[in-house]
Protein backbone atom coordinates (compact mmCIF):
# COMPACT_ATOMS: atom_id res chain seq x y z
CA UNK A 1 0.00 0.00 0.00
CA UNK A 2 2.70 2.17 0.54
CA UNK A 3 4.28 1.50 -2.63
CA UNK A 4 0.96 2.51 -4.71
CA UNK A 5 1.22 5.57 -2.42
CA UNK A 6 4.66 6.58 -3.09
CA UNK A 7 4.49 5.89 -6.64
CA UNK A 8 1.43 8.03 -6.93
CA UNK A 9 3.25 10.34 -5.29
CA UNK A 10 5.81 10.75 -6.98
CA UNK A 11 3.38 11.05 -10.21
CA UNK A 12 2.00 13.67 -9.17
CA UNK A 13 5.44 15.39 -8.48
CA UNK A 14 6.89 14.67 -12.23
CA UNK A 15 3.48 16.32 -13.58
CA UNK A 16 4.16 19.27 -11.22
CA UNK A 17 7.60 19.94 -12.45
CA UNK A 18 6.46 19.78 -16.45
CA UNK A 19 4.03 21.70 -15.94
CA UNK A 20 5.58 24.40 -13.71
CA UNK A 21 8.48 24.19 -16.54
CA UNK A 22 6.17 24.40 -19.56
CA UNK A 23 4.60 27.78 -17.50
CA UNK A 24 7.93 28.94 -17.44
CA UNK A 25 9.06 28.70 -20.83
CA UNK A 26 5.52 30.36 -21.98
CA UNK A 27 5.58 33.61 -19.58
CA UNK A 28 9.51 34.04 -20.61
CA UNK A 29 8.44 34.09 -24.37
CA UNK A 30 5.02 36.18 -24.06
CA UNK A 31 7.36 38.70 -22.21
CA UNK A 32 9.77 38.71 -24.66
CA UNK A 33 7.20 39.76 -27.34
CA UNK A 34 6.04 43.25 -27.20
CA UNK A 35 5.34 43.92 -30.80
CA UNK A 36 2.07 43.36 -32.06
CA UNK A 37 2.62 44.63 -35.56
CA UNK A 38 2.60 41.29 -37.83
CA UNK A 39 5.29 40.71 -40.48
CA UNK A 40 4.92 37.55 -42.22
CA UNK A 41 1.60 36.81 -43.86
CA UNK A 42 0.32 33.44 -43.34
CA UNK A 43 -1.67 31.53 -45.30
CA UNK A 44 -2.50 27.71 -46.88
CA UNK A 45 -1.14 24.72 -45.94
CA UNK A 46 1.55 24.80 -43.30
CA UNK A 47 4.18 21.91 -42.26
CA UNK A 48 7.30 22.12 -39.32
CA UNK A 49 9.38 19.40 -37.89
CA UNK A 50 11.53 19.85 -34.90
CA UNK A 51 14.47 18.84 -33.77
CA UNK A 52 15.26 18.70 -30.10
CA UNK A 53 15.30 16.73 -26.64
CA UNK A 54 13.58 16.24 -23.56
CA UNK A 55 12.75 14.35 -20.34
CA UNK A 56 10.42 11.42 -20.69
CA UNK A 57 8.76 9.35 -17.64
CA UNK A 58 7.22 6.02 -17.89
CA UNK A 59 5.15 3.53 -15.85
CA UNK A 60 3.83 0.17 -16.36
CA UNK A 61 0.84 -1.17 -14.37
CA UNK A 62 2.96 -4.52 -14.15
CA UNK A 63 5.83 -2.82 -12.85
CA UNK A 64 7.97 -3.28 -15.30
CA UNK A 65 8.79 0.13 -15.59
CA UNK A 66 8.28 3.07 -13.42
CA UNK A 67 8.23 6.89 -12.90
CA UNK A 68 11.38 6.75 -10.84
CA UNK A 69 13.31 6.34 -13.85
CA UNK A 70 12.47 9.13 -16.01
CA UNK A 71 14.86 9.39 -19.41
CA UNK A 72 17.03 11.86 -21.47
CA UNK A 73 15.43 11.42 -25.03
CA UNK A 74 15.61 13.07 -28.41
CA UNK A 75 12.72 14.45 -30.23
CA UNK A 76 11.82 11.84 -33.44
CA UNK A 77 9.77 12.49 -35.22
CA UNK A 78 8.09 15.49 -34.43
CA UNK A 79 6.26 16.56 -37.72
CA UNK A 80 3.16 18.61 -37.83
CA UNK A 81 0.79 19.20 -40.90
CA UNK A 82 -2.36 22.04 -40.93
CA UNK A 83 -3.66 24.59 -42.65
CA UNK A 84 -4.34 27.83 -42.24
CA UNK A 85 -8.18 29.05 -41.52
CA UNK A 86 -7.04 32.95 -41.16
CA UNK A 87 -4.03 34.87 -40.17
CA UNK A 88 -3.73 33.58 -36.88
CA UNK A 89 -5.44 30.49 -36.32
CA UNK A 90 -4.60 27.06 -38.14
CA UNK A 91 -6.10 23.49 -37.48
CA UNK A 92 -3.25 20.41 -37.63
CA UNK A 93 -2.31 17.54 -37.48
CA UNK A 94 0.70 16.77 -35.26
CA UNK A 95 3.02 14.09 -34.80
CA UNK A 96 5.15 14.27 -31.54
CA UNK A 97 7.13 11.00 -30.96
CA UNK A 98 10.17 10.53 -28.72
CA UNK A 99 12.66 7.27 -28.44
CA UNK A 100 13.24 5.62 -24.95
CA UNK A 101 14.50 2.47 -23.45
CA UNK A 102 13.18 -0.55 -22.20
CA UNK A 103 14.71 -3.97 -21.54
CA UNK A 104 17.56 -3.46 -23.38
CA UNK A 105 16.07 -2.52 -26.89
CA UNK A 106 14.73 1.19 -28.31
CA UNK A 107 11.36 1.81 -28.49
CA UNK A 108 9.22 5.42 -29.57
CA UNK A 109 6.65 6.85 -27.46
CA UNK A 110 4.56 9.14 -29.79
CA UNK A 111 1.08 10.18 -31.04
CA UNK A 112 -1.18 10.79 -33.60
CA UNK A 113 -2.83 14.13 -32.38
CA UNK A 114 -5.61 17.10 -34.18
CA UNK A 115 -5.22 19.93 -32.70
CA UNK A 116 -5.42 23.49 -33.31
CA UNK A 117 -2.55 26.26 -33.08
CA UNK A 118 -3.05 30.01 -32.32
CA UNK A 119 -0.75 32.62 -32.38
CA UNK A 120 -1.24 35.17 -29.59
CA UNK A 121 1.07 37.85 -30.94
CA UNK A 122 3.00 38.10 -34.03
CA UNK A 123 5.72 35.52 -33.32
CA UNK A 124 4.40 34.19 -30.02
CA UNK A 125 1.66 31.02 -30.73
CA UNK A 126 0.34 28.16 -28.22
CA UNK A 127 -0.96 24.97 -29.62
CA UNK A 128 -3.17 21.94 -28.56
CA UNK A 129 -5.00 18.58 -29.15
CA UNK A 130 -6.47 15.16 -28.09
CA UNK A 131 -5.83 12.24 -29.96
CA UNK A 132 -4.20 8.59 -30.48
CA UNK A 133 -1.24 7.43 -28.32
CA UNK A 134 0.88 5.07 -29.64
CA UNK A 135 3.33 3.00 -28.59
CA UNK A 136 5.91 1.34 -31.07
CA UNK A 137 9.26 -0.75 -31.51
CA UNK A 138 11.88 1.86 -33.05
CA UNK A 139 12.22 1.25 -36.46
CA UNK A 140 15.91 0.61 -36.70
CA UNK A 141 15.04 -1.44 -33.55
CA UNK A 142 12.70 -4.17 -34.50
CA UNK A 143 13.20 -7.96 -33.52
CA UNK A 144 11.00 -11.20 -34.07
CA UNK A 145 9.13 -11.77 -31.02
CA UNK A 146 11.22 -9.41 -28.62
CA UNK A 147 10.73 -6.25 -29.91
CA UNK A 148 7.36 -6.34 -32.51
CA UNK A 149 4.46 -5.06 -29.82
CA UNK A 150 2.33 -1.99 -30.85
CA UNK A 151 -0.12 -0.56 -28.27
CA UNK A 152 -2.50 2.42 -28.53
CA UNK A 153 -4.19 4.70 -26.41
CA UNK A 154 -4.75 7.91 -25.76
CA UNK A 155 -2.69 11.28 -25.38
CA UNK A 156 -3.05 15.08 -24.78
CA UNK A 157 -0.65 17.30 -25.91
CA UNK A 158 0.14 21.28 -25.25
CA UNK A 159 2.91 23.33 -26.85
CA UNK A 160 4.07 26.84 -26.81
CA UNK A 161 7.12 28.75 -29.39
CA UNK A 162 8.49 31.61 -29.95
CA UNK A 163 9.55 32.52 -33.47
CA UNK A 164 13.20 33.97 -33.63
CA UNK A 165 13.51 34.23 -37.36
CA UNK A 166 10.58 35.05 -39.77
CA UNK A 167 11.49 35.86 -43.95
CA UNK A 168 9.00 35.19 -46.14
CA UNK A 169 6.91 31.99 -45.89
CA UNK A 170 9.39 30.50 -43.56
CA UNK A 171 10.02 31.11 -39.40
CA UNK A 172 12.21 29.37 -37.39
CA UNK A 173 11.01 28.87 -33.69
CA UNK A 174 11.93 27.57 -30.13
CA UNK A 175 9.68 26.03 -28.63
CA UNK A 176 8.87 23.56 -25.74
CA UNK A 177 6.24 20.85 -25.83
CA UNK A 178 4.14 18.55 -23.09
CA UNK A 179 2.45 15.20 -23.84
CA UNK A 180 0.22 13.21 -21.54
CA UNK A 181 -0.21 9.89 -23.03
CA UNK A 182 -1.53 6.31 -21.75
CA UNK A 183 -1.88 3.23 -23.47
CA UNK A 184 -2.87 -0.48 -23.78
CA UNK A 185 -0.86 -3.66 -23.23
CA UNK A 186 -1.27 -6.61 -23.38
CA UNK A 187 -2.37 -9.00 -20.63
CA UNK A 188 -4.87 -5.91 -19.76
CA UNK A 189 -1.76 -3.69 -18.34
CA UNK A 190 -1.16 -0.21 -19.17
CA UNK A 191 1.35 2.04 -19.99
CA UNK A 192 1.47 5.80 -19.05
CA UNK A 193 3.95 8.36 -20.25
CA UNK A 194 4.91 12.00 -19.58
CA UNK A 195 7.03 14.02 -22.06
CA UNK A 196 8.24 17.21 -22.10
CA UNK A 197 10.56 18.28 -24.67
CA UNK A 198 12.26 21.51 -25.98
CA UNK A 199 13.61 22.20 -29.79
CA UNK A 200 14.11 24.41 -32.63
CA UNK A 201 11.19 24.20 -35.06
CA UNK A 202 11.69 24.94 -38.93
CA UNK A 203 8.40 25.97 -40.29
CA UNK A 204 6.82 26.73 -43.92
CA UNK A 205 3.37 28.31 -44.38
Amino acid sequence: MTSIKMKTIKKQILLKMACVAFALVSSTIHAQNTNSKTTTQRDGFIFEFVVGGGIIGLEDSTGLQTFDKSQGTFVFPDLKLGYMLNERLAITASLPGNIYEFQDNDRHFGAFIPSVQYWVKDRWWIHAGIGLAIDSPALYDIKDNVNDDWNFGAAVMASTGYEIYKKKNFALNIQSKLVLGSVSLDGGADRDAIIFNVGLGFSWF
